[in-house]
C-alpha cells in the first residue's frame, strides 16, 4: 500500500489527477520554491485549461527516425503548439511571462496548425483534388442507400426478405434474406445468420462499393502525402517539439493544481528548512466537514493519547497528510499564514495490522520489520498508529522508549498514538518528547476531537464502552476489577488534563485583551497623526491667506515704501503668531538625540539621516536627497520593506507660493531650503518665490540657490501679473 492510500488520500489525488490534461504522476519535479511563483502567477490571469493530450513519447521516437507521423498524432502536436499560442497572448507578468517569451513557436510550426479544424479535423477545403474527392464519396453513398431501398421495396424479392433493414457486417451494407434468393436477385454472400438466414450483398451495390474503396484509396493515398511533408517539418523541428511537450507537461501541472485550489478554496505551503509542522484551521481533505486540527509539532516525538475514537489516528494522518501535501506543493484546506511545514526527504506510516497467515507473521512480528526500515531512512517524519498492537504493554513501552531514543538521535520525527501510559510516562521526562492528549467532553459523554499539548489522556474505555451499548452493569464490574488505585490515578489524569485545559483557555483570554489593548494603542496613535496633520493643513492655510494678504497689500502701499514695510511686517508677526498656535495645539515632546543612520518622519514621508548639522539634517527620502530642519524630524523605526506600492499625491491648485518678505538673508535661505525640498517630495512642476525688489540681495540669494541645486531645471523672474522681477518661478 502507498504512503497515499495510507493516509487516505488516494480520493484527493484522483481528483487532482482528472483536471490534468494528460496522464502523469503527480509528483512535480525540480525546485519547489520556483514552481510555487510559477502556480502563483497563474492567480492573477483567467485561462481556460487545456484539452486532453495523449503522450507523444513514441511519435517523438518516430520523428527521431524519419519516420511519418498519422493525423492522429500530428494533431496532439498541434494542440501543445496552439495552447501555446494561446498562453502567449494573454496578459502574464513577471516569471511566467519571462517563460512564455522563451517558448518562440516558429512560423513554419505555426502554419501545420491551418490544417486542421476546430473539432481536430483534416481540412479538407484546403485542397480541391480531396474536397471533390469527398463530394464524390458522399455522392457514391447516397447511391448505395438508394440502390438498398430500392432492393429492399422491390416486389420480386418480399417473399425472400427476412426484414428491410439494412445490417453492417464488417462494415460492409448488407440485407438478411432466405435461401433461394438467388432466384431473384445476384447478390455475394458475406455471412449467416443465427437462425440460418443469409447476409448478402447485392451485385449493383458491390459495383458502388469497389467504387467507394477506389475513392476511399485515392483520399488515403492525399492524405499521406499531406502526414510526409508535416512530418519532414516536424523532424526539423524534433528537438523543439521535445521542448514543448515537456514544457506542456510542466504547465499541466500548474494547471492543474491552480484548478483544485480554486474549485475547493485551498492553500498551497511551502515547505520550511526547519523540520516543525504547525497546523492551523488543517482538515484533511478526506474529510468534508469536521473539527479542523490545531497543533504543534516542534519536537523530534509526538506522544499521543486519550479517549477512545477520540480522533488520534486522523492526527497522526493528519499532520503526515499536511507534509505529503507541502512536499508535492498541493493545494490543502488550512490557514496559510499561520500553517509552518518542515521539510522531510522520507514519510513513513506504521498504521495497519501487518500479521499476515500466508507469510507466517505475527502482528508484533510485523511491526517489528517495518520498524527495522525505518532505520535505514533518514530526514523522516514517521506516524506509528497503536504502537503497543501485538505484545505485552509493560514489555513494550520499555523497548519502544529505547527504539524511540535511537531513532531521534537519527533525526528521525516521530507521532506516536497509544493507549499505554505507561510509554508517555516514560517519554513524559525526555526534552525532545510533546505529550498530546485526544480531549473528552464529560458533560456530553463524548469525544471533542480536539487536542491539549502538555498533558497524558486518558482513555475512556468504560464511557466508550458503555456509549457504545455494553450494559451499565458490566461496566461496573469491570471497574471493580480495575481497581480503586488504578481508578484513582486515572481520575487524577482527568482532573490534570481539566486544569490544564482551563488555564490554557484563561492565557488565551489574556493573550487577546492584550492583543485588543495593542490594537487600542495603535487607534490612539494614529488618531493623533491624523490631528497633527489638520492643524498641519490649518497652518498651511493661513499662511496662504497671508502670502495673498502681503501681495495685495503690497500692491495698495506702492508708493509709501514705509507703509508698506510696516505693513509686511505686522503680517510677518501674524505668521509667527500662526506658527506658535501650532506648537501650543501640538504637544511638544522631548526631542530625540539624532544621529547619521536614524530613520526619522519628515512631513508624512520617511528617510534616514545621511549628514548632520548643527540646526540641519540631510536625508534621503523616497531616492530623493533633502535638508531640512532637525526640528521638523520626529524619530521613528525602520520601516518595514513594501512591494509594489504606488503613490500619488494630488496637487491641489497646481502651483505652491514662499514669500521671503521681510525675512533676512540666512532665513530666507534656510525657508527656501525647505521649501523647494517639499516641493520635490511632492512632485510639483513648479514653485513661485516672492522676495520683493528692495535691495536684491534676496533675489540675488534665490538665483544663486536656483543654480547650485541639482534638481532644479530652470529659474526665471515671474511674469509681470505674477510678480514680475519681484517673484522668482522656479521649475523642476
Amino acid at each position: 500500500m502507498t504512503i497515499a492510500n495510507k493516509l487516505d488520500l488516494g480520493e484527493y489525488l484522483n481528483e487532482f489527477s482528472s483536471l490534468l490534461a494528460r496522464e502523469k504522476e503527480f509528483i512535480l519535479q525540480g525546485d519547489i520554491n520556483t514552481h510555487y511563483k510559477y502556480i502563483k502567477a497563474l492567480e492573477e490571469v483567467e485561462f481556460t485549461p487545456p484539452k486532453p493530450v495523449k503522450n507523444l513519447d513514441t511519435p517523438l521516437n518516430h520523428l527521431t527516425k524519419q519516420g511519418v507521423l498519422a493525423l492522429e498524432d500530428i494533431y496532439e502536436f498541434i494542440k501543445i503548439i496552439d495552447y501555446f499560442a494561446y498562453l502567449k497572448k494573454l496578459p502574464f507578468e513577471g516569471v511566467m511571462r519571462k517563460w512564455l517569451d522563451e517558448i518562440t513557436l516558429e512560423e513554419e510550426i505555426l502554419e501545420c496548425s491551418a490544417y486542421f479544424n476546430k473539432k481536430g479535423e483534416f481540412d479538407i477545403e484546403r485542397d480541391e483534388t480531396l474536397f471533390g474527392l469527398h463530394q464524390a464519396l458522399k455522392r457514391n453513398k447516397e447511391e448505395i442507400k438508394q440502390k438498398l431501398y430500392g432492393i429492399t421495396n422491390s416486389s420480386n424479392l418480399q417473399n425472400f426478405l427476412v426484414d428491410r433493414q439494412v445490417h453492417y457486417i464488417n462494415r460492409e451494407e448488407t440485407i438478411l434474406v432466405r435461401g433461394g434468393f438467388n432466384n431473384v436477385l445476384k447478390a455475394t454472400v458475406v455471412g449467416r445468420s443465427s437462425g440460418g438466414f443469409f447476409y448478402v450483398i447485392p451485385q449493383s451495390v458491390a459495383k458502388l462499393k469497389d467504387n467507394e474503396s477506389g475513392i476511399v484509396s485515392k483520399i488515403e493515398e492525399i492524405k499521406y502525402r499531406y502526414c510526409k511533408e508535416i512530418s519532414q517539418i516536424f523532424a526539423r523541428y524534433r528537438r523543439f517539439l521535445g521542448f514543448v511537450n515537456n514544457a506542456f507537461d510542466r504547465f499541466d501541472h500548474y494547471q492543474a493544481r491552480m484548478q483544485l485550489a480554486k474549485s475547493r478554496d485551498l492553500h498551497f505551503v511551502l515547505p520550511q528548512k526547519k523540520q516543525q509542522v504547525h497546523l492551523s484551521e488543517f482538515l484533511h481533505p478526506a474529510l468534508k466537514e469536521g473539527v479542523s486540527t490545531e497543533v504543534a509539532l516542534d519536537k523530534r516525538v509526538m506522544i499521543v493519547t486519550g479517549v477512545n475514537a477520540g480522533g488520534k489516528t486522523m492526527l497522526l494522518k493528519s499532520i503526515l497528510s499536511a507534509v505529503f501535501l507541502s512536499k508535492y506543493l498541493l493545494p490543502m484546506n488550512c490557514n496559510a499564514q499561520k500553517t509552518k511545514i518542515g521539510h522531510f526527504k522520507n514519510i513513513e506510516a506504521i498504521i495497519d495490522d501487518p500479521q499476515s497467515v500466508k507469510n507466517d507473521i505475527s502482528t508484533f512480528a510485523g511491526r517489528m520489520v517495518e520498524f527495522s526500515k525505518i532505520f535505514q531512512k533518514s530526514s523522516a517524519i514517521v506516524g506509528v498508529d497503536e504502537i503497543e498492537l501485538g505484545t505485552d504493554s509493560d514489555e513494550a513501552a520499555s523497548l519502544f522508549r529505547v527504539i524511540l531514543a535511537e531513532l531521534v538521535k537519527k533525526e528521525i520525527t516521530l507521532i506516536v498514538t497509544t493507549h499505554h501510559k505507561r510509554l508517555a510516562s516514560l517519554m513524559a521526562g525526555d526534552e525532545q518528547t510533546e505529550l498530546v492528549a485526544a480531549l473528552y467532553d464529560q458533560k456530553r459523554q463524548s469525544p471533542t476531537y480536539t487536542f491539549l499539548q502538555g498533558a497524558i489522556g486518558k482513555s475512556y474505555a468504560f464511557e466508550t464502552a458503555q456509549r457504545y451499548g455494553i450494559p451499565k452493569q458490566v461496566v461496573d464490574q469491570a471497574k471493580e476489577v480495575f481497581g480503586e488505585d488504578k481508578q484513582r490515578l486515572n481520575e487524577l489524569i482527568e482532573k490534570s488534563t481539566l486544569l490544564e485545559g482551563e488555564l490554557r483557555q484563561k492565557i488565551a483570554k489574556v493573550d487577546r485583551k492584550l492583543e485588543n489593548l495593542a490594537v487600542q494603542e495603535r487607534e490612539l496613535k494614529e488618531q493623533k497623526r491624523t490631528m497633527e496633520h489638520e492643524i498641519e493643513q490649518k497652518i498651511a492655510q493661513m499662511e496662504r491667506e497671508y502670502s495673498e494678504a502681503a501681495k495685495l497689500l503690497k500692491g495698495a502701499v506702492n508708493k509709501d515704501q514705509k507703509q508698506k514695510h510696516r505693513a509686511l511686517n505686522e503680517a510677518h508677526d501674524k505668521k509667527q503668531k500662526a506658527r506658535r498656535h501650532k506648537q501650543k495645539a501640538v504637544p511638544k515632546q522631548e526631542e530625540a538625540e539624532l544621529k547619521i543612520g536614524d530613520w526619522v518622519q519628515y512631513n508624512n514621508s520617511k528617510g534616514q539621516i545621511l549628514r548632520l548639522d548643527r540646526k540641519k539634517a540631510t536625508l534621503e527620502v523616497n531616492g530623493m536627497t533633502l535638508t531640512v530642519k532637525k526640528s521638523a524630524l520626529k524619530p521613528v523605526g525602520k520601516p518595514k520593506p513594501k512591494q509594489d506600492i504606488n503613490v500619488s499625491v494630488e496637487k491641489g491648485g497646481g502651483f505652491v507660493k514662499l514669500d521671503l518678505h521681510g525675512m533676512r538673508y540666512e532665513e530666507a535661505r534656510e525657508e527656501l531650503d525647505a521649501f523647494v525640498s517639499n516641493a520635490l517630495l511632492h512632485s510639483f512642476d513648479e514653485v513661485f518665490v516672492y522676495h520683493g525688489v528692495g535691495s536684491g540681495a534676496l533675489a540675488k540669494m534665490v538665483k544663486e540657490f536656483c543654480k547650485a541645486h541639482p534638481r532644479i531645471k530652470k529659474c526665471e523672474d515671474a511674469a509681470p501679473n505674477q510678480g514680475g522681477v519681484g517673484a522668482t518661478v522656479i521649475k523642476f
